[in-house]
């Protein structure tokens, strides 16, 4: 009932407003760009009937050229396409700017995951002690990250915000205006943005929505719970920062870049602060008060604009000053507002966000052994000799000495000390290795600190292996038993209090060992490491690099982590967010405390309401097991297939990744022109099978095992499985939302293509056959049956971008035909992938 209450309600806020808005496009005064309304749905229905009844992208387009413009010449073609580019990129901002807006009314402060839904079922269930206690030890951290798909200059993005007030308010003026001041504005960056420019743009988020935002949902806690006796620690909530800091395969962030980094996110939230204070002076105008406050203002500023040296103590001193004066001398008026103020203070310190450092294994071998070279000249030696050498050192190597990425490695290092003296311990404090599946990968690290001259107890950082690879993840126990039982990192960890952070990665694993494999194989080795972890009595931290789309482990995030059992640690959730994910869903404040409450309840849930689905019995287990190695191989053939990096170089937008200004970062590892699999990266791997529709990293292998599960007469094994396990139900409805965005009829003509065609139909079998027995399987009509709202987006979304993908096959088939304005067709494929990504943006 609710759900059929909501999708009426999408209808009415989000479809018709779309339909009135978009309306409003049609007189705008675009250049060259007055009849793109009216042409454009020829373009969708040329499109839509052509692809059903198997024609290509080249016969669709030529037709439409041909039915409804009376344009001559290629270059009035091409103009054209462009001029649709840009119409249906608009599109897209002003539908992303509807849904946004009609948020707060789909959503309710009681929904299931929220902090309102948790009080009142550990009500219900008498359990709000149990709830208050798991509170004090919790925490829940997003990582943002700066991968390349999220392409908006900032001007574009102050607009899009604008707009969405604006559709809040229907103000159909104001509507109009910026909807014309958007048909004005460069969509594209003139050239692309530094990782510095990468990163402001993420602090802005930081300042604008996540500084209120965390503030107020740490306030609705401590409300919701507080019985005078509950302290709400100031962890709870917590932000951390990859641009700037993650050097894994992008040569242009340096050591200087990560020093400016910190200093710009120190100066954010001291900015933060001081406007912030501005605002509470207003009403604490009393004698002692205002004073105090005042002073502490002054520091402030100075702090930001003249380089003065100022603390979270010294803030918090001032702010303890000011309430002591305000509860003695003046009633305690407006205490609440000097609390909020020093509930942030403790939550952001002067670092705002934690910074990281994360780079590759086999960088880091490579900087130990030219290290090693330059102090013991050639002597032959292995690893354990060099290491044991190194550590032992009395003389510091000094950066200087070394050239390109072995000097900067070390730089990067004796910088830390620097950045955490101005941004606190909580502003840097771990190195992540890529890449990781070996004992040195973790103790090359140690040994960097050592030869940069850190004494032990002067090594603040947590040391974080992160295993992605089938290989890496195999490997990770054996790894972290050897590591706990290391008496030099033993000694590290104890001084770091005996807690690990491990990082597993999803991205990297789908795209090696595919969905359903990648995702038991994290599942397993978290069951594992937990295990191991508590008989050394290590507390470990899970760190999932989860992004967004399905296919590189994101979907429905609540469900996902309200899914694993009391055999995973859930000491803290902690993930990394990304590109166009951070703006879909964490992108406003409603949007963003909804889902960082989410996150928090879903953790708080596994511990204290018992859920015997959550736990996996021996015999669900063997089925996983079964179903995963079946897939395992099934994924392993199709990487295996001679025609697959070919595929994907010929007949995708892989190759146009590289050539876009929306990331600073290559499409792959390594300087090398002949592509290797294994150094492509899982963002454009993964974007390029979403350009084609075929979201094939999403779903391949999943069904096949089930069909061989049910040609054994194993079926209602599987049934069982889906229903007693939430677990692999979590799997299944977010391969069905990947399959939901694939839509195979846009490339039916290279089913007869002579060299990819019967590669074609090896992708398009599976996901016929994965479709229809996940139907079967849970019984849905339809996919996303069960999620009406992501379903109807979903819809519209594909809609408005479907003339958009026309355009990109029809360029592509003319560039493999090596026909017309080449370098045109290939700008033309470039500026599509554009509208397709922000489109696609997924419920992660």
């Amino acid at each position: 009932m609710i759900h059929d209450q909501r999708a009426e309600k999408f209808r009415q806020i989000v479809e018709n407003k779309f339909q009135i808005y978009n309306s409003l496009f049609m007189s705008l005064p675009y250049d060259k760009m007055t009849n793109i309304g009216m042409l454009l749905p020829f373009l969708y229905e040329e499109s839509r009937t052509g692809y059903e009844a198997g024609k290509t992208p080249e016969d669709i387009v030529e037709e439409f050229f041909k039915n409804h413009t009376d344009l001559q010449n290629e270059e009035q073609k091409l103009e054209l396409l462009f001029k649709i580019i840009q119409y249906i990129e608009r599109q897209v901002v002003l539908f992303d700017s509807i849904e946004d807006a009609a948020f707060p009314n789909l959503h309710s402060e009681s929904d299931n995951g929220t902090v309102t839904n948790l009080f009142e079922r550990s009500f219900q269930d008498h359990k709000i002690e149990k709830v208050r206690e798991k509170l004090k030890d919790f925490s829940v951290k997003v990582v943002f990250t700066a991968h390349p798909t999220q392409f908006y200059p900032s001007s574009v993005q102050r607009i899009i915000q604008d707009l969405r007030g604006a559709i809040t308010g229907d103000s159909v003026t104001q509507i109009d205006m910026l909807l014309q001041q958007l048909g004005k504005t460069p969509f594209v960056n003139k050239e692309k943005p530094t990782p510095i420019d990468e990163a402001l743009s993420i602090i802005s988020y930081l300042r604008y929505v996540y500084y209120d935002t965390i503030g107020e949902l740490f306030t609705k806690i401590k409300k919701t719970f507080g019985n005078g006796h509950f302290h709400l620690h100031e962890d709870i909530i917590q932000l951390g920062f990859w641009p700037g800091g993650d050097r894994d395969g992008n040569p242009f962030v340096t050591a200087e870049v990560t020093k400016r980094v910190a200093e710009e996110l120190r100066s954010a939230i001291l900015k933060s602060y001081y406007s912030h204070l501005k605002f509470i002076r207003r009403r604490l105008s009393f004698r002692g008060v205002s004073e105090v406050l005042t002073q502490l203002s002054e520091e402030l500023y100075a702090a930001i604009f003249d380089g003065k040296s100022i603390k979270a103590e010294d803030i918090l001193k001032k702010a303890n000053e000011a309430e002591k004066i305000l509860i003695n001398e003046h009633n305690s008026l407006f205490l609440d507002l000097l609390v909020n103020f020093r509930d942030r203070v403790m939550i952001f310190g002067t670092h705002f966000a934690t910074l990281d450092i994360r780079q590759d294994s086999r960088i880091h071998q490579k900087v130990i052994d030219e290290v090693y070279a330059k102090v013991y000249g050639n002597e032959e030696a292995g690893y354990e000799q060099k290491f044991s050498k190194l550590i032992q050192m009395s003389e510091t190597v000094h950066a200087e000495d070394f050239e390109d990425i072995v000097k900067d490695t070390l730089l990067t290092v004796s910088q830390v000390t620097e950045i955490q003296n101005l941004n606190g311990l909580r502003g840097m404090n771990r190195y992540i290795i890529s890449n990781s599946d070996a004992v040195k990968d973790v103790m090359n690290v140690y040994a960097f600190f050592k030869i940069c001259g850190y004494r032990d107890e002067a090594i603040n950082m947590d040391i974080v292996p992160l295993f992605e690879t089938m290989e890496g993840l195999a490997n990770a126990e054996n790894v972290m038993n050897e590591l706990y039982h290391n008496p030099v990192y033993k000694k590290h960890l104890e001084k770091r209090g005996n807690q690990q952070t491990i990082m597993l990665g999803f991205s990297d694993g789908t795209k090696d060992g595919g969905y359903l494999k990648a995702n038991w194989e994290i599942y397993k080795a978290k069951e594992v490491l937990t295990k191991l972890s508590e008989q050394n009595n290590i507390k470990v931290v899970f760190f999932d690099g989860r992004g967004g789309p399905p296919a590189r482990g994101g979907g429905k995030t609540h469900d996902f982590y309200a899914s694993q059992g009391k055999t995973i640690a859930n000491n803290k959730i902690e993930l990394t967010i990304q590109g166009q994910t951070i703006t879909s869903i964490f992108g406003n404040k409603e949007q963003a405390k909804y889902n960082f409450e989410q996150l928090l309840t879903a953790g708080v849930e596994n511990d204290v309401f018992k859920n015997s689905k959550k736990e996996l019995t021996e015999k669900e287990r063997a089925l996983i097991i079964e179903l995963a190695d079946i897939s395992y191989k099934k994924y392993s053939d199709l990487k295996a297939h001679p025609m697959f990096v070919p595929y994907l170089q010929e007949m995708s937008t892989l190759e146009y990744y590289g050539k876009t200004n929306i990331g600073s970062r290559p499409s792959k590892r390594g300087n090398g022109s002949e592509l290797k699999f294994e150094d492509l990266r899982a963002i454009p791997f993964v974007g390029s099978w979403s350009q084609l529709k075929q979201n094939v990293p999403g779903f391949f292998g999943f069904g096949y095992a089930m069909q061989k599960m049910k040609e054994q007469g194993r079926f209602e094994e599987v049934r069982e499985l889906y229903k007693g396990s939430d677990f692999f139900k979590t799997l299944v409805l977010n391969s069905m939302m990947s399959m939901n965005k694939s839509y195979f009829p846009l490339t039916y003509y290279i089913k007869n293509n002579p060299k990819f065609g019967a590669f074609w139909n090896v992708l398009f079998d599976e996901y016929e056959l994965s479709r229809d027995i996940m139907l079967e399987l849970t019984g849905f009509k339809m996919l996303q049956e069960e999620d009406p709202l992501s379903r109807k987006s979903v819809k519209i979304r594909e809609k408005i971008v479907l003339p958009l993908l026309s355009i990109q096959q029809y360029a592509l088939m003319k560039i493999q035909k090596g026909e017309g304005n080449k370098e045109a067709y290939e700008k033309l494929v470039t500026r599509s992938l554009f509208g397709n990504i922000n489109a696609s943006r997924n419920s992660a």
